[in-house]
Formats: C-alpha cells, structure tokens, sequence
C-alpha cells in the first residue's frame, strides 16, 4: 500500500534529479533567509551555482546542535515569526532547548511523511490509534497525530501517563494501533497483564514505536506481549520530526523521505564520507524545509544506507535502525560499548524482564560498569544456586558480546525506574567518583 505511489516509487535516477533540484534550491534560500548560513557558506565559497551533482553536499560545512544552540532561539529560522505557525523544541536536558519552526507548507509536508510510513505498514482510515507519547514542545506526538489523521484514522491523544486509564481506552475505545515509546508500551504489556482483564479485551494490532532505540530483541518482546504486529520509525525535531523514515511491512530498513531530505553516512572522527552499506553516522539535510532548513546536520546516530530496491516496491534508500548515538556510546576500558549491545542480550531471556540500568563508576583509575537487571519473579532470589548460574549465564553472554568484563546485579522485580518516554539506561558515576 502507498500513500503517495509515483513518488514513494520513482524511478533512482528521477528521485536523484529532483533530489539535486532541491538541494540547489535549500543551499539558496538558507543564503537568502539565514544570516548564519550565508555568513558560513559565503567563507566555504559554497554558492547553489557551484552544486552541479549530489556529490557536491560535500563542498557545505556540517550543522551541529551546537549551532542551533549558539542562536537560541530563532536565529537558524528561515522564515518571519508571521510565517511560522508552529515551534516545537528538543528536551534541553544538556542546556537550553533546540527551538524549531514550522511553516504551513512544512506542516503540510511533514503530514504527509507521517501518512506514508504508517500506510507502509497497513495503516488505513478504519484504524484507531491511541497516541501514548507526551504532547507539548516533543514532536512525536503531534507529528504522529496530524499524520494519521490525514490517512482518515481516529486519533486518540491520550498523551503519556496514568497507565491505567491508558488501558481502559486501549479496551473500550477497540483501539487498532498504539503510538509509544518501545519501552513504554512494554510497561504498559506488562500492566495489562496484571489488571485482571485478559488480553483478548485488547485489540491492538498495530504499534508505531519510536523515540527511542528498540533491538530486534525488544520488538519481539512486544510483539509477545501485545500480540501486534511492532515497526520502527525515525525522525528528530531538528530535521522535521517522526515520518524522515518507516519501516514498510516487509520491515527491512526505514525508507527515507528522499524527496525531502538528503542522506549520507560520515566516519564520525574524520567526518569522511562512507561508501553505502558502510556503518557509520547519520547526516542530513533538509530539502524542502523552510522554516528551519539544516544543512548537513549530524544527527549523532549510528546507522548505514541500503540503495538497493525494497521488495515492497518503494525505490527509496533505507537506513538500518538506529544502533547507537556516538555521545551515548560509553568507553570502558578502551571499549566502545553501546546499551543497544547489552539489550540484545538481556531481552528474551529465561527469569529476566525488558528493563535494566547501566551503572558506570570510576574505581581508582579503571572504569567498571555495573549491569542491573530486573527480576520477574522475586522466587529466585530464594534459590541461591539458580541465580548464580543466572548471573554467570548473563556475565557470560555479555562478556562475549563486549569483550569486557561487567559486574551483573539482579534485582527484586518493579525496582527499577519505568519510563514513559524515552528511557534513561545509563548513570555515569564516573564525575561523581572522582571528585571524591
């Protein structure tokens, strides 16, 4: 199923053409409209005149949060405040936040995004949705809501919180599919089973998760639970929001926006461009965007591109999921270890739940890392020689994976903090330790 066929099915070369049109036309406006990218572009000597190929992104200078930050709050704007008639913002958990505009036109557009990725995955105007993201400055839960609404499905925007009157919508609403966080929606499984009403009052059939990273392992935890059919899609405030990508229902990649944005795949130290199918950092650049166009914005996640065409009949690139953000990876020891590694472990196994928290401490001048893992039944804690071949089972695994010894703890069950937004996996100590 499509959204919009001729352009979610172009042919390589037409999307290219249109692709290298708009870039063109961004590199313009952004000099026009954006003092700090006509002061910056002007110094790189980059004019629209001097991109003659795709190729040529590479003669621009990259975007950097940083750079959002350093002209809070509007001074990245393409358009007048009388143009914008939506701002959304980033959580601002290091600083101040990341302000975005939107213009009607980018609203527009970026409804359409939503509408393709959710139709990709048999998303149709029967559908109930309940948005259990949080409404406000985030643009999940907005983002999702006018996009499905413009496919004709009823939205429900519950937004985040009180789980119990979450589930009794899920039920007498015959809600049809759930917007969450992969983290959230397991929390709210593993409530669901608890409330005393059976899994068979629930309807749900489809999620639309993001917001956050979800392993393989994860999704199928959640598939179990809800007995829906689990997707993946990506997006961030600075770009647009989510609809930059989707799975479709073969689930073999987030299809990008390309009629909208640029991709590529940089080594994160160099800042060298990597070939496609290379692992390496995300970086885009908006090509319709006016109220805030980014210009080779790195987004800090780890992916690669797949050109190849999709089975589904779709002709755009497709990033793997997400596997990791280069400033979430954490280095113990001189190894670079990523929660997404430790997840793929944990998740699925036999006594253990979906949650768990990372502790990192500095103990005289090494690093050790600390892997809490929660319970699901306190049982085993009664029967010592089992949870010790658990912990070893889990040291054993992990071991492998990372190349690292770690510090496995296991906990009594609903000790550990639930999220219904994104989720907080790591506490760094290592500051705190060393100030002692």
């Amino acid at each position: 199923m499509f959204w919009q066929k001729e352009i979610e099915t172009m042919p390589r070369r037409e999307l290219e053409a249109l692709q290298l049109e708009r870039l063109k036309w961004i590199v313009d406006y952004s000099i026009r409209n954006v003092p700090f990218y006509a002061k910056r572009l002007g110094e790189a000597g980059v004019t629209a005149e001097k991109i003659k190929s795709l190729s040529d992104v590479t003669y621009i200078p990259f975007t950097t949060k940083a750079d959002i930050r350093d002209n809070y709050p509007t001074g990245l704007f393409g358009a007048d405040m009388k143009k914008i008639v939506r701002v959304h913002a980033s959580s601002g958990t290091t600083g101040k936040p990341t302000i975005v505009g939107y213009t009607r036109n980018d609203l527009n557009n970026w409804a359409d995004q939503v509408a393709r990725i959710a139709v990709a995955v048999g998303v149709t105007d029967e559908d109930i949705f309940q948005i259990s993201f949080g409404y406000g400055l985030f643009t999940g839960a907005l983002g999702l809501h006018y996009g499905l609404e413009r496919i004709g499905c009823t939205v429900i925007p519950a937004s985040s919180g009180n789980t119990e009157k979450q589930l009794m919508l899920l039920r007498d609403m015959k809600v049809t599919g759930l917007v969450a966080t992969p983290s959230y929606a397991l929390y709210m499984g593993e409530s669901a089973k608890e409330s005393g009403y059976p899994m068979s009052d629930y309807k749900v059939r489809i999620g639309l998760f993001g917001s956050e990273g979800c392993t393989p392992e994860m999704r199928a935890q959640i598939e179990k639970v809800w007995g829906l059919f689990a997707t993946d899609n990506y997006g961030l405030s600075e770009i647009m929001g989510p609809g930059v990508s989707g799975e479709c229902i073969k689930r073999c990649g987030l299809h990008i926006a390309e009629d909208h944005y640029l991709p590529e795949i940089i080594d994160p130290v160099t800042l060298e461009n990597k070939d496609a199918g290379e692992s390496g950092e995300l970086v885009m650049t908006t090509l319709t965007k006016e109220g805030i166009p980014m210009l080779r914005y790195r987004t800090k996640d780890i992916s690669r591109l797949n050109y190849e065409p999709c089975a589904c009949g779709r002709t755009s690139a497709r990033m793997d999921k997400v596997t990791g953000r280069t400033d979430d990876m954490l280095k113990i020891r001189g190894v670079n270890v990523f929660p997404t590694q430790i997840e793929s472990v944990l998740v699925g196994m036999d006594h253990i739940g979906p949650h768990y928290q990372l502790v990192v401490r500095r103990e005289g001048f090494a690093d050790t890392l600390e892997v809490k893992v929660e319970l699901i039944s306190g049982e085993v804690l009664d029967r010592y020689s089992e949870l010790e071949r658990l912990q070893r089972k889990i040291h054993d695994k992990l071991k492998s994976v990372l190349g690292i010894e770690t510090k496995i703890s296991l906990v009594e069950p609903k000790t550990l903090e639930r999220f219904q937004g994104k989720a907080k996996r790591i506490l760094d100590l290592r500051q705190v330790d060393s100030n002692q």
